[in-house]
């Protein structure tokens, strides 16, 4: 019977591959669709992929023939760089950071919104775009993805082309990242409103994905946008003077208080527990508005209210329900050419404008063989993103500078254990596992490897090897070129990069490495715990 199965499986899957090799015959005959592609292509590395995989790199379009010749041969789809090059030929994954950067004439600023389902990809893509508009960028591209998420693009020319000292072209990926993130966050308030507003099925959700209504309740601090920590305050009364306070995080025990009134004999009795929300960034939370400080009103977005500490509302996570991730930008990093196919939908990545999200549908909009041409690269005015991109980085330096507070206040129990001598018996399980090898999510866990291993002070020589020997236990494998920036990239930051918590599912829960509740937040508190527990 399983046996049938598989072999109904294998005839459904080559009965659409084949589907898809006619379609894309027809399609990429059309001249308009190869102008236009071809238009696009100019200065960019690209390159095809097959039903095997992507095709060789570097690559390049120089003729309309070029994009045919490649369909011939299998290609159904065609991926594009951010970064434009002065010849994308010359790229060789052997290059140093510097070559790259001499070869790099610039990039261009792409925001991927990828969610698992298409109604939230267009909430996320609205809100996206009121944000830009919100920092005086006029000029934008938006198409969609092919599946169910859509690209935004605002080009390089935006952009100033020094800012604080720098050379914009050779900051990639660090500038175009830190403005991603920051749009994330920025939107992520609205974003869970709107999310939390919309009737939801709980009971065909936890079918569909294992998620309870628990599982997705979410509170985010109303002035850097991260998820809000929880915890218990409790009221205290005495019943003899009704002297009142109130007390956070305080286990309640057999002994009695006695009461703060200094001409009060009685003790407190617990009057009432009730559950508050605290940003362990920021500062505040809700139930003492005092400790607002509102430092980072200057730099975030109108969706940060100036509400101070009332501004915690519980509601629905909309990027736990709807998996909203920006594809983290990386070196050499693809994204799929407007008008080309889905190799999987065989829908066409078609441009569309701000109008026609809403009412966007893939099966009739984007219908490879009913395709309108819109123009997906914008003509942005000079210095338009400048605003944008001060106000990115300067929350990235507050970012780091908060987050390298609290790592250090949370590893400070392990300050005097020396990080040495560590062996991969003392790995977590988690971890353990992912080094067995990815079918899915590989750049994922290839990032919590390197920021993994980088923390523990294992050599650059030892890093490089077990990464690799890890990489060929994917299937498939990395490509070798972007193994090699991301080993390098990682190596050379002076400041130390913690693998992400377990509480975020993004990574080892995504990745099916959680087989049971962690006990410990990060897997390097596991780590450290077991150095002291055999160094005692």
């Amino acid at each position: 019977m399983e046996e049938k199965k598989e072999i109904d499986k294998e005839e459904e899957k080559s009965g659409k591959e084949e589907r898809v090799r006619r379609i894309t015959q027809i399609y990429y005959s059309n001249k308009m669709i190869q102008e236009e592609m071809l238009k696009f292509a100019s200065g960019r590395e690209i390159v095809p992929k097959y039903f095997e995989g992507f095709g060789k790199r570097p690559d390049t379009l120089q003729y309309t023939s070029d994009i045919l010749g490649l369909v011939k041969k299998g290609a159904t789809s065609f991926h594009a760089s951010e970064e434009i090059w002065e010849n994308p030929l010359e790229i060789d994954s052997e290059m140093s950071a510097e070559d790259i950067n001499r070869l790099r004439k610039g990039w261009d600023l792409v925001i991927d919104v990828d969610s698992k389902y298409l109604d939230y990809s267009k909430i996320a893509t609205r809100l996206m775009i009121d944000a830009l508009e919100s920092f005086g960028i006029k000029n934008y591209g938006v198409k969609f993805s092919g599946s169910k998420g859509f690209h935004i693009i605002v080009g390089g020319r935006a952009f100033p082309e020094e800012y604080e000292g720098k050379k914009t072209k050779e900051m990639f990926p660090e500038w175009p990242r830190a403005i991603c993130e920051f749009l994330t966050m920025s939107i992520k308030p609205e974003y869970n409103k709107i999310v939390s507003g919309l009737e939801i099925n709980f009971e065909a959700l936890k079918e569909r994905t294992n998620l309870s209504k628990e599982n997705i309740v979410e509170v985010v601090c109303p002035e850097c946008g991260r998820a809000c920590k929880k915890g218990k305050s409790v009221t205290f009364v005495c019943p003899q003077c009704k002297t009142s306070i109130k007390r956070k995080d305080v286990k309640i025990t057999k002994r009695k208080l006695k009461c703060i009134n200094d001409n009060c004999a009685g003790f407190f009795e617990v009057k009432n527990e009730e559950d508050y929300y605290y940003c362990e960034y920021c500062k505040i939370s809700n139930i003492n508005k005092t400790d607002y400080s509102g430092k980072y009103k200057a730099i975030y977005t109108n969706y940060a209210k100036e509400q101070g500490g009332s501004g915690f509302v519980e509601g629905i996570s909309g990027n736990k329900l709807a998996g909203l991730d920006l594809v983290l930008v990386a070196p050499r990093h693809l994204f799929r050419m407007p008008y080309s196919l889905h190799e999987k939908t065989a829908l066409a990545s078609v441009v569309i404008g701000k109008e026609e999200i809403e009412k966007f549908d893939p099966a009739r909009d984007a219908d490879p063989l009913r395709v309108k041409i819109g123009k997906f690269m914008p003509e942005n005015e000079i210095g338009e993103g400048r605003k944008i991109l001060a106000a990115a980085l300067s929350w990235k330096k507050m970012q780091n500078s908060e987050e390298e507070k609290i790592g250090n206040k949370k590893y400070e129990n392990y300050e005097g254990i020396e990080v040495k001598g560590v062996s991969e018996d003392m790995f977590p399980k988690p971890i353990k596992k992912l080094l067995m090898g990815l079918k899915e999510g590989k750049k994922r866990g290839l990032f919590v490897l390197l920021t993994f291993l980088k923390s523990l002070n294992f050599s650059p020589e030892f890093i490089n090897q077990r990464i690799r020997e890890w990489n060929k236990l994917n299937e498939p494998s990395l490509k070798e070129g972007y193994v090699k920036t991301q080993i390098e990239w990682h190596l050379k930051q002076r400041k130390k990069i913690l693998p992400p918590n377990y509480s975020n599912d993004n990574f080892y829960r995504d990745l099916g490495l959680l087989e049971e509740k962690p006990k410990v937040k990060n897997p390097i508190v596991e780590v450290m715990r077991e150095i002291r527990k055999r160094s005692g």
